[in-house]
């Protein structure tokens, strides 16, 4: 790897100090380092556009936490791009990568020594009668949810073109294996891991003893229709990106045909994740 795009999250402490480090020690290694939109003009780098060295990129590289990862990889998908974490956040279950292991990971990715793990992702698109208003990729999860103030809503909800329940319930989650860790797991959502292709349909504090969540194959779509709507909805994905929703409105949701690329370092294995970052030891 010679070539590559860094973005960070501009609020974590000392971020700005250590990107420039990053930066530095790749350039000294005769790479070329891009940095990705408002992070080039704070260290005056103002002359580089936002997405510009993506598409010829080898990596990206991501300093933050689990939330700068799921940006990350919804920006590199569509071309296909690795991207590495270097973790400064709390939990870090897509970070690859502490601060203290970075002048070692560099030297790693020069070297080529390194795996790349692919993770599913999710596509769900808002369609308003005949038209479609929003479409969005994510790699944790799309979730249809009640506003601060709104009662239950009511969630009809088909698999491929089968009805299968109308949910009472503050909110839907469809998720990939990867968002098995996050939200849907707040909601009693199973843990499922990551090399699994499947769905998962977890409902939010459902007004119903029945109501469990549903696995099913990758092949199959989720569509979801708001028949009603008391006060305000909305759709959001992987807990960053959101848009309103109205009445009679109609969520779609599948497998996206790009898929997450992470640069693996260690032989880490999904369990003892868990048990470190979930405090199970």
């Amino acid at each position: 790897m010679k070539s590559f795009v860094l973005t960070l999250n501009m609020e974590k402490e000392g971020v700005l100090t250590l990107a420039r480090r990053v930066k530095d020690d790749l350039e000294s290694r005769g790479c070329t380092v891009e940095m990705l939109g408002d992070c080039a003009a704070l260290l005056q780098d103002q002359d580089r556009p936002s997405l510009c060295g993506l598409p010829a990129a080898d990596c990206l590289l991501v300093l933050g936490g689990d939330g700068t990862i799921l940006n990350g990889a919804r920006l590199a998908a569509p071309y296909g791009l690795p991207l590495l974490g270097i973790n400064l956040g709390q939990v870090g279950f897509l970070t690859e990568v502490d601060v203290p292991e970075i002048k070692e990971a560099m030297e790693a990715l020069l070297a080529g020594s390194y795996a790349i793990e692919e993770r599913m992702m999710l596509e769900a698109a808002v369609y308003r009668g005949t038209e479609r208003v929003a479409s969005f990729i994510g790699l944790n999860d799309a979730v249809i949810s009640k506003g601060a103030f709104a009662r239950l809503i009511s969630l009809e909800t088909y698999i491929n073109e089968e009805y299968v329940n109308t949910y009472r319930a503050d909110g839907l989650i469809v998720a990939v294996p990867t968002g098995s860790t996050a939200y849907s797991l707040s909601a009693g959502g199973p843990l499922v891991a990551p090399g699994l292709e499947l769905l998962l349909i977890t409902p939010i504090c459902p007004h119903s003893l029945s109501s469990r969540p549903v696995v099913i194959g990758p092949e199959n779509t989720v569509r979801v229709s708001l028949p009603s709507v008391h006060g305000e909805a909305a759709l959001t994905i992987d807990g960053q990106r959101g848009f309103p929703l109205q009445q009679n409105d109609v969520v779609v949701v599948r497998r996206s045909g790009h898929r997450a690329r992470l640069i693996k370092l260690k032989n880490t294995s999904f369990f003892g994740l868990l048990r470190q970052k979930l405090n199970q030891a």
